[in-house]
Parts: C-alpha cells; structure tokens; sequence
C-alpha cells in the first residue's frame, strides 16, 4: 500500500474513532425532537404541491443543516454511507445535514429528494410522516380563470391571480395581444361590444384547482409543465369551470355500442344550415372526456346557424342538432347515465334555451372515465351521426 492511501486510511480510521467518541460524549445532548409538522413549518415546505422523482422537497432552497452537537446521530447517515465528503464539512463547519428518513416515508429519501415515484406525485402528510405520493392512476381537476379581463365602463381591466395589472381604456382594446387556437383580438371585440356587461369577465388563461388527490391549486404557468401542452390545448376548448382528466395510469380502452342516426329533412328550415349544425354538434362532443362521477358539457366557441322558426323563442332555432343530439343521448343512456341535462326524451331531442355545446351537460357515475365519440359519415339529408362511449378500464 502506497504511503499516501496509508495517511488517507490512516486518517478515515482517526475520524471514525473521534466520531464515535463524539457520538459517546454528546448523546445526552441529543434532545431535539423534529417531527414532519415542525420541519414543514419551520422551512416551510410545500404541503400539497406537485413533485417528480429527483426533485428535492425544498425547492431550490439549500440543504438544512442542523448543529452537530445537539444532532449526534445524524452522522450515522453519513458514517453508513461512508460520504467522507460530507463528514469532513461536518467536522469543519460543526453543522450536520439534516436526515429526513427519520420524518419521511413513501417517496423521499435521507436527503430529501423525490424517489420512486412515477408521474406527477405530491408532497403531503402520511400519518405523522412526510411523504411524496405518486398519483392516483387517474388524477382530474377544474380549470378555474388563473388570467382573465373584465368590462368596466370605461374599458376592460386585466386581471391576473385576482389582482389587476392594468386597464385598457375602449378604444386600445383593439390592439390586445391575446390570443390563442380559440380566441383572439376580434373575438374579444365581439365579446365587449355584444355579449358583455359591466363586470362580465373573458378568461384568457386557465388554471387548475380542487384536485381528485387533494393536491394544490396550480397556476397557469404550471399546468403544460406539470401535466402536459395537452392538458392546456384541451381546457382551452371547454368552458371554465370543467373537470379535467389530468393525469392516467394503466388503462385498457373498452369500446361501448354505437349509436345513429340519420339527418334526414326539414326543408322549411333549411336542409343545408341543419347538417351545418349537426356537424357542428359533433364537433362540440368529439373527443370529450368526462372524469369518474363528474359532468361535463360540450366544448366552448362552438357556434350554431339559426334558422327561422316561428313556433321557437325568439323566432328562430339551431335546427339540425336534435338528430346529433338523439344519438348522444342514446350512447350516453344506454351506459346507465341519466338523461343529459337540456335533452329531453323527443325527437326535438335539444330544449329550447340551451346551447347544444355549452349548455348541455352529461354525468358520468362511473368509478373511470368515459370518452365521447362522434362523428360523421356521408353528407346531405341521408348523412349518418353517431355516437359512442369509450371507458377508460383501470388494470
């Protein structure tokens, strides 16, 4: 053996003997108890928030160190570990790294790093321990206005986590630059000049809250790099306020029956503004993901022809939906779900006064999720609609 791995065996074996003579020395002093509730509200951990494996539970705040000789047993972890590194910082500074394997359990380390977990888990309380639960195999929430604007009388105010960061008078509402694949600058106008009055609000970025697991709120910002881009592109399409499915484990897809129609005709309504509202009917449900026991409606900036109808409200209808509607209604009963809200059990299958996108609402009672499917075939008075349930079976 070479002189120099000599000294260095030499002096591991000189620290090893002091720490234990330390260890001897200073036990009675090791009094100070540290529980996860006085760890988390001394360094103010982040109960609730979304983590990933590798993460530290302290953010980017440095490691906690806590005195040495108050904290003897500490330097178990490093002596067991044989980090030379950390015992000499420990013996040169009298500070120890804190152990969070005697306050944490599932999914942290001695270090206090994310491990084993797979997919966005969260920091939370496991009985009298911390710990970082990978999620559920399905993980849901409500998009709720993270950033929106509100009409004032003399403008619009811009509000961003319900504080306002400015005020734009009427007439530079016109040059906003907001915008995304379902709004932009002119569908903002309309919305001011038309369908707004003093208080009404236009959300412009959404974030989540009231998770399935009880995790936090997340702002806007947050959710593509939590959950993904597709979970934005989707909440973007539905009205605030509907549940999301964020986050999906293991599951096989279990194809339901298909349910059609047909057209048909109406001329006196207009046989071509019908199918462009059948059409437009399919497209506000396509894809629609309803979360176990949760209601949703049709997709947002879905918008309808109306065709004059004297015996209608108002004189005129969306005609055209009911038979998109009639095959919706008979995918989603035959699952067992109750009669959507703003259907009936008619031909005329839509109630007058609902927006066959927004207004309707279906409830899933299934313990999983279910997906919408509809869609088209041919085209005119004989084009075919139909509708399907897709269920989302955990393994």
């Amino acid at each position: 053996m070479s002189s120099g791995w000599r000294k260095i065996s030499i002096t591991i074996c000189l620290v090893l003997i002091v720490l234990s003579i330390l260890f001897v020395a200073f036990s009675v002093a090791t009094d100070t108890q540290y529980t996860a509730q006085s760890i988390a509200d001394e360094y103010d951990l982040p109960i609730g928030q979304s983590m990933f494996e590798n993460q530290s539970i302290l953010g980017q705040r440095d490691p906690i160190r806590v005195p040495l000789l108050s904290n003897i047993e500490f330097l178990l972890h490093e002596i067991a570990t044989f980090d030379i590194q950390g015992l000499l910082i420990t013996m040169t500074t009298g500070w120890v790294p804190f152990d969070f394997s005697t306050i944490s359990g599932e999914g942290i380390d001695s270090y206090g790093n994310v491990v084993d977990v797979e997919g966005p888990g969260f920091l939370t309380y496991e009985g009298d321990k911390l710990a970082v639960k990978s999620p559920d195999n399905y993980v849901w929430g409500y998009s709720t206005p993270y950033k929106w604007l509100v009409k004032t009388d003399k403008g619009v105010d811009v509000v961003e986590n319900g504080t306002v960061i400015k005020s734009v008078p009427e007439s530079e509402i016109k040059n906003l630059d907001y915008h995304n694949d379902y709004y932009n600058v002119s569908t903002i106008q309309s919305w001011y000049n038309y369908d707004a009055q003093e208080g009404s609000t236009f959300t412009l970025e959404k974030g989540m809250k009231s998770f399935s697991d009880g995790r936090n709120n997340i702002a806007a910002a947050d959710v593509p790099v939590i959950f993904g881009q597709d979970v934005v592109d989707y909440a973007s399409e539905y009205p605030t306020g509907s549940p999301i499915l964020l986050y999906s484990g293991n599951y096989t897809e279990e194809d339901g029956e298909v349910y059609g129609t047909s057209l048909g005709s109406h001329a006196q309504y207009g046989d071509s503004i019908r199918e462009i509202n059948a059409r437009q009917f399919v497209d506000a449900w396509n894809g629609t993901v309803i979360p176990p026991n949760s209601t949703s409606s049709g997709k947002d900036y879905v918008y309808f022809e109306s065709a004059v109808d004297p015996s209608a409200p108002g004189g005129s209808a969306a005609h055209g939906v009911c038979p998109s509607a009639r095959a919706l209604r008979a995918a989603v009963t035959a699952e067992g779900f109750d009669l959507p809200v703003g259907m009936s059990w008619e031909e005329d299958a839509v109630l007058f006064g609902f927006n066959p996108a927004q207004d309707i609402v279906v409830t899933n009672n299934h313990d999983y999720p279910v997906l919408i499917k509809m869609w088209t075939e041919g085209e005119g008075t004989g084009m075919g609609i139909y509708a399907q349930i897709v269920r989302y079976i955990p393994e």
